[in-house]
Formats: C-alpha cells, structure tokens, sequence
C-alpha cells in the first residue's frame, strides 16, 4: 500500500509517499509546493531517480495534488506506473469538536474541524478547506485525518479536566485535548526500539516552533503539557502557551483592543517573540550571547516552562527510564538541553557534555553513568500517519481510535 501524507499551509502542500508493501517503509518520492494561489509558485519534487525545481502557476491545492500525482509518473523521476497506485491521503489533522482518533474524511469530519477553527486558528481553516476542495476534485482518492489528540485519549480523565462545569467538558469539549500526537507517538515506538523494551517511562520533549512536553509509560500517553488548544503549555516561537485568562478583562480595558485583536495577539505576537522580538531560537541564542538582556529572559522563561512540566511528569511517572528531545529545537540545541537537565543529578539525570555538543542526530547524550537515559531522535511524523492510514483502509471503517 502507498500512502501520500500531506502537511498543509493556507498557500502550501508538501508531502511523502510511503511505500508500506515494503517491510523498510520507504518513502518513494517527496515534494513541496509554495505560494500556492500566485502567479509563479515554487515547485520541488524529488526521488532516488531524480528531482526538479520549478516555478509555474499553482490556482489552489487542488491543482497541487493533481500536479503531486503527474510528478509521481513521471517517465523520467517518476515511482508509479498509476496514479491509482496511491491508496489515500494521509493528514497529520490538529483538532475537532467531540472527534478524535483517526477518520475517513466527509462532510461531517470536515464540519466537527470547523467548529473548532477558532481554537486552531492557525491550523483547522487551510486543512479544511484544502480537504474540501480535494474531495470534490479527487472523489474515489480516500482522505484520511489523523488527529494529533488521539495519541492523548489514553490521559486519565482526571488529568484531563479543567474544574470547570461538567457540561462543558462533556459537551461542548472543553478539555486538555494533548497535541502533537504523531510526534510523541513516534518517539514511544523508536526509544522501545533503541532499549529494547517496551515497559518503559519516558519523557517526550518535543520542541521545536511549536513545543509540548508528554509523559508516557508502556507506550501510552498520561500526560502531556498542551491542553485545549496549541496555544496552551509551554511557551512557543509566537504563541502564549499558558495564560490566566483573568487577565483578559484587564487587557481589553486597558488596550481599548477587542476580543479577538487581543486573542491574535496571544496567537501571532506573543511567546518568544512577545518577549524579545525574535520567534527563531537560533537568534534568541545567538542574541542572548550577545548580551541582549530580553533574549536572556526569553530563554529563560522557556526553559523554566519545560524544567516545570518535566518536573511534574518525572513525579507522574514515578521516575524515568528515558528523556528524548526531538524537533527543531529538542534535536539541535544543545544550550536549551544542557540548561533543562542542570543539576538534575539527585533524579538520576546527568548529561554527557561531549555527547550533548555533538554527534549523530539520534544519539545517547546522557553520561556513562546516568540512571535515565536521555537521547535526541528525530521524529518521523509522516510515517506515523501513513501507518495510522493504512490501517484505517485495512480495517474497512470509516473510523478508529
């Protein structure tokens, strides 16, 4: 089975075929298109027999996939004999109302997404509107949604609630959702595979522009930082994270701002960028060591954010045999390491500072005689929503958890 998994943006599509029939789970062919909607977009398309770049007009995503589907025939670069040899589209999908799990898409999936656009507002429109528009260009091409909440499904529900009226929870689906599902799925399936044991307690840190820290013991999820929405949790390149939302009414008293300015504010000018202009950790650091005293602050109310929710999880789980860093960040900062794990030793936790500094991007970098592990790995989000597709197309139905 061949599965496309997609990542959208309002004006991009980029995507990976997987080639599940293969034990290896190769990924056949990838390819990126942007500025989708403008007179010249971007087009990248590469396979082990080739790649291109060019530029061409792109009208809608639509177009994008039908363009995806020539590529992936083509005579010279291409990987299939038939477009029909792609089994469905895969959606690594964020958030609806009452709905998780993994669905077969229509028009009421499409619906329970739009319901909570205002709480994805970064996320939820351009997916839907994409996935509407490719099943009506693309009717006999399943589409399947992957929700990153599900993974969290296995959180004790009193973890989470909020002590707020029942029927909000029960009803309406106010409630610590849990994001970045494909992610720290990933990471329970590979760091099983690198101790060789699947009863294990681990720390996932996936931090990256968006970040979310989310205990697991056995392979499920019993915690993770982010809540009712992706803004929550720890802080983000340009997003709040946690927010008393008492502060609300002083904001629009005092600002003169409405609701919704104030809402896009915490949305699209606050996390590190609210705190010191900068949304790329790289700058931040690289500013911080320059001196620049809101940089500094900036890193460190990061790190105090993650160092608070590993806390929490370290007491969750009763201990830890492993904490892995993955994303953009959690790969490839090793200051922001080294500062989350200072002077951890009395749990057991100590850094190698050479392995930390460098090496394999999947490597141990705890020290020799650490009683945690601690580990960067690359997550693979797309193979776990191609996973999650083939076996929604396997079992016949049109959902599963």
């Amino acid at each position: 089975m061949k599965v496309l998994v997609a990542n959208l943006g309002s004006t991009s599509f980029k995507y990976r075929l997987f080639d599940l029939g293969d034990p290896a789970e190769p990924v056949l062919a990838r390819g990126a298109i942007d500025r989708i909607g403008s007179p010249a977009s971007r087009v990248v398309f590469k396979t082990d027999r080739g790649e291109s770049e060019t530029s061409r007009e792109v009208a809608d995503h639509g177009d994008a996939v039908q363009i995806c589907l020539d590529q992936l025939v083509d005579p010279e670069a291409g990987v299939l004999s038939d477009p029909s040899e792609v089994s469905a589209i895969g959606f690594k999908a964020v958030h609806a109302r009452n709905l998780t799990g993994v669905h077969l898409v229509d028009e009421a999936v499409l619906q329970a997404m739009e319901a909570f656009n205002d709480v994805a507002p970064a996320h939820n429109p351009p997916y839907v509107k994409a996935m509407r528009g490719l099943r009506e260009r693309f009717p006999s091409l399943p589409l399947v949604a992957a929700y990153e909440t599900g993974f969290h499904r296995t959180i004790p529900e009193a973890s989470q609630r909020y002590a707020i009226p029942d029927e909000w929870a029960t009803r309406l689906g106010v409630r610590r959702w849990g994001f970045h599902g494909a992610s720290h799925r990933y990471i329970s399936w590979r760091i099983a595979e690198l101790l060789g044991r699947k009863d294990l307690k681990v720390i996932s840190c996936h931090l990256g522009g968006s970040s979310s820290l989310t205990a697991i013991r056995d392979g499920a999820s019993v915690g993770c930082s982010l809540g009712m929405s992706p803004q929550s949790g720890l802080p983000h390149n340009n997003r709040v994270g946690d927010f008393d939302v008492f502060s609300l009414p002083v904001l629009l008293r005092e600002t003169g701002q409405s609701l919704e300015q104030i809402l896009d504010t915490l949305a699209e000018r606050s996390g590190l960028q609210g705190i010191c202009g900068k949304n790329d950790v790289r700058d931040v650091e690289a500013a911080a060591t320059a001196g620049d005293v809101s940089a500094q602050l900036a890193l460190d109310v990061f790190v105090a954010s993650i160092r608070h929710y590993l806390g929490a999880y370290l007491l969750e789980l009763g201990g830890a045999d492993a904490i892995v860093f993955t994303g953009g960040i959690g790969e490839n900062s090793s200051l922001i390491r080294s500062k989350t794990l200072a002077d951890l030793g009395w749990f057991g936790i100590e850094l190698d500072p050479a392995l930390n500094a460098a090496g394999p991007a999947e490597r141990r970098i705890s020290a020799e005689g650490s009683r945690v592990q601690v580990w960067t790995v690359p997550t693979n989000e797309e193979l776990v929503v191609a996973r999650q597709s083939q076996e929604l197309l396997k079992s016949g139905r049109s959902a599963m958890a």
